[in-house]
């Protein structure tokens, strides 16, 4: 049987045995989308008694195209960030992809976000950990879940002990991804496990200039996802998919947001009963 491990971002704690919910677009297109989803999320999230925290990327450095939307950068981004959490009253979380960009990133997030392409990089995952921030990270597509355990240690020699991981799906050939839910109890036995729906259905680079993805089969991974046991779910989501600047294909409309967590929430109490 599996440690219990627990992670706590803002007042938060995810591993506890209450479902927490990290959700936003996937790139913050502009702040009052920012507040609208923020707004609309938090409400639905209170009415079914989840926990909540905010996501949108001030910066996307790994689009396919060099001409991609890759966000506002990194000070008005975080300003953008800031707002949310004071106007809303949610703990926020970003993506960092630089060392450079820790200090900053912490001054105002709750929850540092490392990309999966990077989880094995050790001086970003060194420095997200000396903040004593809570620190997300997202397993790599090309990572075998145990090999996760070194990315925890990482962040925890460095002064962390907030730890988290996130599945999102492993390479399978080209343009193409699939999620294995042992991975989740496998890495709940170095850290809480979070679910990724939205990158789960994403198909890397298949429209060429930008991914593709299959959003239609986001809700059936999200409640796998939790009959497997994962303490947390990380969804995208935004208020009309196809016109985002990031990640059109993959995310959920905002207005489908509530059923589909209701359901999962459903399935993630049952998993819990004794």
């Amino acid at each position: 049987m599996n440690p219990q491990h627990t992670a706590t971002i803002g007042s938060l704690t995810i591993g506890a045995g209450s479902l927490v919910l990290i959700a936003g677009p996937c790139v913050a297109e502009n702040l009052q989308l920012c507040l609208d989803v923020a707004s609309e999320m938090a409400d639905v999230c209170g009415n079914l008694g989840i926990g909540y925290i905010f996501k949108a990327s001030y910066d996307k450095a790994n689009r396919s195209s060099i001409e991609s939307y890759r966000g506002p950068g990194l000070q008005r981004g975080l300003d953008w960030l800031a707002t949310v959490r004071e106007k809303i009253g949610v703990p926020v979380t970003c993506d960092v992809h630089d060392p450079n960009q820790v200090a900053a990133a912490a001054g105002v997030l709750d929850c540092i976000q490392i990309p999966a392409f990077l989880c094995r990089q050790t001086d970003l995952l060194v420095e997200a950990g000396r903040t004593g921030k809570a620190v997300n990270v997202k397993k790599g597509q090309f990572m075998a879940p145990w090999d996760m355990a070194q990315a925890v240690r990482k962040v925890r020699d460095a002064g962390s002990d907030n730890v988290l991981l996130t599945e999102r799906g492993s390479s399978f050939g080209y343009n193409r991804l699939v999620s294995d839910f042992c991975g989740i109890a496998i890495m709940q036995a170095f850290a809480p496990v979070v679910f990724d729906a939205t990158h789960s259905v994403q198909e890397p680079a298949a429209l060429g200039a930008s991914s593709g993805g299959r959003r239609e089969h986001a809700p059936l991974l999200a409640a796998a996802a939790m009959a497997a046991g994962a303490d947390a779910l990380f969804v995208e989501t935004h208020p009309d998919p196809p016109t985002a600047k990031s990640d059109a294909a993959s995310m959920i409309p905002l207005a489908e947001m509530e059923p589909l967590l209701s359901r999962c929430l459903a399935i993630f109490s049952a998993a819990r009963k004794q």
